[in-house]
């Protein structure tokens, strides 16, 4: 099996389970959260606010130990986090099987930045990291797909955290196995400093980060509840939005596989240009018209191409950008992100309880407009200056 097989396999698998069930499969039963053990909207909050916690904990294991630690850690967290919440006995309980889960996910994605730079060839790890970050799309579409069948079939959602436990478990021993190679050093230590990723060519890769980072928590957070404070999805039962709009995002989210072509073809500024008109679209879509069928699974679609791909775009722009520094340019990268999930759900509630859930996803959709407005290709470096020059001569 080739390095470039085996890294984007084991990473897909990774991002899958860590970024998929783990992390989002939180929202998708919180009512039945609420129902089975009364947890309050503080508490719910407070939980899913996690998700990126075992960042900057994964950057230092990197740096000492190599990527295959974090990793193992975050399958790990995933394994016994999804396991204790199928098992939980009490809100506490619970509460801390959801914690480890959704920590999983800081833990199981950037370290695949330092390995694949150090095993795959330049040319092929666009297309290496973008395999890696579109494993969310898969696992969200499997969640999505688990809860509409439990949700029909009046099953327990137990039943779902234990399916997700197995599949965690696996991919698991997958990774294990599969970062043998990369298992125990960092890598060649850089001679660049840290500070060098404050430098003026990263500002539009973090801008664009903290857009996306507001844009999709909003919609994540809140466009299936949109669609029920409208009435709901004509002909679906009660509750099941959520599970139709993860199952829409996720399956044509699958588009992010195609993210390195995609680039080489239209290059990176018209790529980035257009996957932030497809967030606009998206959210203008439920803002405007939240009870179509059409238009919601449209919307839902739209939105998994455009976090797929940009997901995908972020993990190998920051590695182009500071090829000395792969991880923690991706790490930093993700932080921006993190910030934009506080402040974006933050400033939405805010909107939405004064205004009203239409004028929420509005304002969402002119950031995403904006951004896109305020992208220019003499802004948006794919290599650092030296790099470019060497091209060029």
């Amino acid at each position: 099996m080739t390095p470039f097989v085996k890294f984007s396999a084991a990473g897909f698998a990774a991002t899958a389970i860590t970024y998929g069930p783990a992390r989002m499969e939180f929202g998708l039963f919180l009512p039945e959260f609420r129902s089975a053990f009364s947890m309050s909207s503080g508490q719910a909050g407070l939980v899913s606010a996690l998700g990126f916690l075992g960042l900057l904990a994964a950057y230092a294991m990197i740096a000492r130990r190599g990527p295959r630690l974090p990793v193992v850690i975050g399958l790990c967290a995933a394994t016994l986090g999804t396991a204790l919440v199928a098992l939980a006995p009490s809100l506490a309980l619970l509460s801390a099987g959801v914690f480890l889960a959704m920590s999983s996910a800081g833990f199981a994605w950037a370290p695949f930045n330092n390995a694949v730079h150090r095993v795959v060839a330049d040319e092929r790890r666009p297309s290496a990291l973008s395999i890696v970050s579109t494993g969310t799309s898969l696992g969200i579409a499997a969640a999505g797909a688990i809860a509409l069948v439990l949700g029909l079939g009046g099953m327990s959602w137990r039943v779902g955290w234990a399916a997700f436990a197995v599949a965690s478990a696996l991919a698991l021993l997958a990774n294990w196995m599969a970062l043998r190679d990369v298992a125990g050093s960092g890598g060649p230590a850089s001679d660049e400093p840290w500070r060098v990723l404050l430098r003026a060519r990263a500002i539009p890769l973090y801008g664009i980060a903290l857009s996306f980072g507001v844009t999709t928590a909003v919609y994540i957070s809140f466009a299936a509840d949109r669609v029920q404070q409208a009435g709901g999805l004509p002909g679906l039962p009660e509750g099941l939005s959520p599970a139709v709009m993860f199952l829409s995002f996720g399956t044509l989210g699958l588009a992010g596989l195609a993210t390195g072509r995609a680039k080489a073809a239209a290059g990176l500024p018209s790529l980035i240009r257009l996957l932030l008109i497809a967030s606009t679209l998206s959210l203008l879509l439920v803002a405007l018209a939240p009870r179509s069928w059409p238009g919601f699974v449209l919307s839902a679609g739209l939105q998994g191409v455009y976090v797929m791909m940009t997901s995908a775009v972020l993990a190998f722009w920051s590695e182009r950008l500071f090829p000395e520094l792969p991880s923690l340019s991706f790490t930093i990268t993700l932080l921006a992100v993190a910030a934009g999930s506080v402040l974006g759900p933050l400033g939405a509630g805010i909107v939405s309880g004064a205004a009203g859930g239409g004028p929420m996803f509005l304002g969402a959709a002119a950031l995403s407009a904006v951004t896109a407005a305020a992208v220019r290709p003499r802004y948006v470096s794919e290599r650092p200056p030296d790099a470019r020059a060497s091209a060029g001569t």
